[in-house]
């Protein structure tokens, strides 16, 4: 099963779009200047998308674990293909798909090429549609509420078949 892989970060501080608001009144986000970073990892096959929410920023630790629930929804032979962040090429993450004996192979997308992946518009979409001016109050309301929406989207098949044909891949 090919499996295209990808992270972002997300944060407490709202994506601003543009928004309706009443006549002559100015809409207004107010949100706090201290702000926690939630990352969130993702892996889209032809017919569906997984994800795994992760406090802080992806290392090793994190791959692994996203890497061994992919491993464990899917239950075949997986190709992954992603980009070159240096955790997915870490001593740690070597040595997890060494023990795999061939279970998972990685293959990477070309330098400057984020368009050829489709979890770059699962961001996009996420980002500009479902999280937009969303001012969460803590940590703990940012990760349920990017749950849920990412939840929704995977449920959404046309929007899934929206994120190949960006990509202009093969279905």
């Amino acid at each position: 099963v090919i499996v295209f892989g990808d992270e972002s970060g997300l944060s407490e501080r709202p994506t601003r779009v543009r928004t309706w608001g009443k006549r002559g009144r100015t809409p207004v986000l107010q949100y706090h200047f201290n702000w926690h970073q939630l990352s969130v990892m993702a892996g889209v096959t032809f017919f569906r998308f997984y994800f795994r929410l992760f406090p802080g920023s992806i290392k090793g630790p994190q791959v692994i674990e996203f890497l061994a629930a992919l491993k464990r929804q899917i239950k075949r032979k997986l190709l992954v293909i992603w980009d070159g962040l240096p955790a997915h090429g870490s001593r740690l993450v070597r040595d997890y798909l060494e023990r795999l004996r061939g279970a998972i192979q990685i293959e990477r997308l070309p330098g400057y090429a984020p368009e050829l992946n489709p979890v770059e518009y699962i961001w996009g979409y996420l980002k500009q549609h479902e999280l937009a001016n969303l001012c969460a109050k803590d940590f703990s309301q940012l990760t349920v509420f990017a749950r849920k929406r990412l939840q929704s989207m995977q449920r959404r098949t046309t929007l899934l078949t929206a994120f190949w044909q960006q990509a202009e891949l093969p279905l």
